[in-house]
């Protein structure tokens, strides 16, 4: 049995999978907003989950941030609570078995990787297009954390070939200017739309308007498909995925994995492209799955 848990910053949700991806349990806590009683909280959940099926499982944590190696500190944390924290020893020595930690965008690509929208292939590139753009890469079923910790966070990158009024581009929170993510995260998209409209709408709510031809939405759309397609066309060119997929909130736009895959060829160094652009499988769930795959068989504690 593998136990996943999801360290969200509202929530923190474990789920118990079966060695053929069935789930076996679900359990969901507020998450503290305190570093020891969410230690404290984990080591419930897991502890509910095991009494509940009456066997011990491995266990996979997903957060919104990184370990790193060296000193076995989180960073980078949007839950900041846990930044300089030594959570995997922690929670090892309240467990009393050995704990995987892994970026929480990490976990959506290994999940859709392992039974999801990308089950079988090879490489995969795992997208987040939601309240901010990062990813994950997954090479042969093992995620690619890179050197630095980097893997997949393309949303950090300047959005490529820009027009004449794209240049610069808007302030980022990371210092630079014309992030990839300050164009197409949900905040990106309706900020787009005020700049070119005047109006102020959520991206739900644009995506939802271009879907009836709304006809100051369809062109907010149209942006969004376009940048897109030449961000993740980078990503073509660099690792050449066999499948990407796209989660968060903005991925749940009707159409959008078919529109990017088609818009993407022009930007595409070959004369042919067959990479997949498709929506995840798992919704939500993406997470906290891809935290039970980290173990990927069983192993006894």
């Amino acid at each position: 049995m593998r136990i996943g848990i999801d360290l969200g910053g509202t929530k923190i949700e474990a789920v118990a999978l079966h060695a053929d991806g069935r789930v076996l349990a679900r359990q969901r806590v507020d998450t503290p907003r305190e570093y020891a009683a969410t230690v404290r909280a984990i080591v419930s959940l897991v502890q509910t989950i095991e009494t509940t099926l009456g066997q011990h499982g491995t266990v996979g944590l997903g957060i919104p941030g990184t370990v790193v190696p060296d000193t076995g500190l989180v960073k980078n944390a949007n839950s900041t609570w846990l930044i300089g924290q030594p959570l995997g020893h922690d929670l090892e020595a309240a467990l009393e078995r050995p704990v995987r930690i892994e970026n929480d965008a990490n976990c959506f690509a290994l999940s859709e990787a392992s039974d999801g929208a990308a089950a079988g292939a090879p490489v995969v590139f795992g997208v987040i297009m939601g309240t901010g753009v990062g990813g994950g890469i997954v090479i042969n079923g093992h995620v690619l954390k890179g050197r630095n910790l980097l893997g997949g966070e393309w949303g950090h990158n300047p959005l490529p070939w820009p027009s004449p009024d794209e240049l610069d581009g808007p302030s980022c929170y990371c210092g630079q200017r014309g992030c990839i993510e300050t164009w197409i995260s949900g905040p990106g998209v309706a900020a787009d739309h005020l700049r070119h409209t005047g109006q102020t709408r959520t991206t739900p709510q644009i995506m939802a308007a271009a879907d009836e031809g709304d006809a100051s939405a369809v062109p907010t759309r149209e942006r969004l498909i376009h940048r897109a397609a030449r961000s993740l066309a980078t990503i073509i060119n660099v690792l050449d995925p066999d499948v990407i997929v796209l989660g968060g909130g903005v991925s749940n736009t009707p159409g959008l994995a078919a529109a990017i895959e088609h818009a993407v060829a022009p930007w595409v160094f070959s004369d042919r492209v067959s990479t997949r652009v498709v929506v995840n499988m798992h919704g939500d769930s993406s997470g906290v799955r891809g935290a039970a795959w980290l173990w990927p068989s069983p192993v006894r504690p």
